[in-house]
Order: structure tokens, then sequence, then C-alpha cells
């Protein structure tokens, strides 16, 4: 059994952990429900992520089940705990050290950096954020890839990598057929309108 807790705080961005979710989810499901996902706030109140959407926590910092995945998402409320919420960073820091893996998704890589568990690793974020973590110091941006596996600490880069990372994560979990699965159920088969300049034929 698999335990994943997503951090979510004021601000987050949307998608940076409802991707993850569904894939972890999902998941769970092909598994017959033998994973469990919880979202982690500070307090029990409504968080009110990024583009409006209000979302209910599960648990607290303080009553949380033990987790073997962290997730950590970005959004602006990222970069505001990154400086401004040592409890954020404080209990980061000390879940990353139980857990088996930790994660990040977007502009998260800045607040893994500031709790620990960047610190010293190949990293990926939001290519507006690149240069600002670099600049941090002690860390390697990787920007030529949607995600980046080091050690135990899988990061991505903004928003819709998450789901990469997250599918990455199950399948060295549960194995590549599993997370072939768990694709085909979501049927993420990314094909974007508007890639090339070129007009369709038809």
């Amino acid at each position: 059994m698999t335990t994943y807790g997503l951090l979510i705080f004021d601000d987050v961005e949307e998608l940076d952990f409802v991707g993850p979710w569904e894939v972890f989810t999902a998941s769970s499901m092909l598994r017959d429900g033998r994973d469990t996902a919880v979202l982690i706030a500070e307090r029990s109140e409504p968080v009110r992520c990024s583009k409006g959407m209000r979302v209910l926590p599960d648990h607290t910092f303080g009553d949380h089940p033990p987790l073997d995945v962290l997730l950590i998402p970005g959004g602006r409320g990222a970069r505001e705990a990154q400086s401004h919420n040592p409890v954020a960073t404080d209990w980061i820091a000390r879940t990353a050290g139980r857990a088996s893996w930790n994660s990040s998704v977007c502009t998260g890589a800045l607040l893994a950096h500031a709790a620990g568990p960047a610190r010293g690793r190949r990293v990926a974020t939001h290519w507006s954020h690149e240069d600002e973590l670099d600049a941090l110091g002690d860390v390697t941006v990787v920007r030529d890839a949607r995600y980046v596996v080091d050690g135990n600490l899988v990061t991505s880069q903004g928003v819709s990598a998450g789901i990469d990372s997250a599918l990455w994560l199950v399948g060295r979990l549960h194995g590549r057929e599993h997370a072939r699965a768990v694709r085909r159920y979501l049927q993420y088969e990314p094909a974007p309108p508007y890639l090339a300049d070129e007009p369709v034929a038809g």
C-alpha cells in the first residue's frame, strides 16, 4: 500500500496537484483501492487556489498519516511560502525526511529548495522560474526535460508536466505496465492543437 500526500496552500496552482492526484487515484483504482491519496494543508479551512478553485484538505500538518510520497506543487503560494512561511518549510523538511519519495511540480521546486529536499540535486521547474531557482545556488537546474529524477526526488517542469512525473513515479512503484494502464485509463495522449503554425488540411 502506498500513501500519497499532496500539499495544498492558498494560491496553489490547481493542475500542479490535481494532475498528479488523478494519476495517483487512478493508479489506486486499478490496484483495487490499495493506495491512498490525501490533501494536506497547514490548517483545516478550505484552500483558495490560484485560479479560484476552493479545496478542502483531508488533513493538517499535525494529523496526517505517514506518507510514502510527498508532493509539493507550485503557484504564487509556493513562492510566498518559500520566503514567508517557516511553518510550511519546516513541515516539508520533516516530512520529506521520512517519505520514501519526494516530488515537486512547477515552482514547487522553489519551496523544495527552501525546505531542503532539492538542495544539492538536479531539478526541473517552470521555464519562467529557472533562472530564479538557479540563482538560489546549491542546485542544478535542468532546462530541457519534462521531469528529472535525482535519488528519491522527482521534479517536473510547469503545471501539466506534473502528470508526466506522477506517471513515472507510479511506474517506479508499481511497474511500467501498471503506469501504461493508468495512462490509458486517463487517455493521456497529448496532441496539443496549435502546436505548429502550419494550417491543418481538411
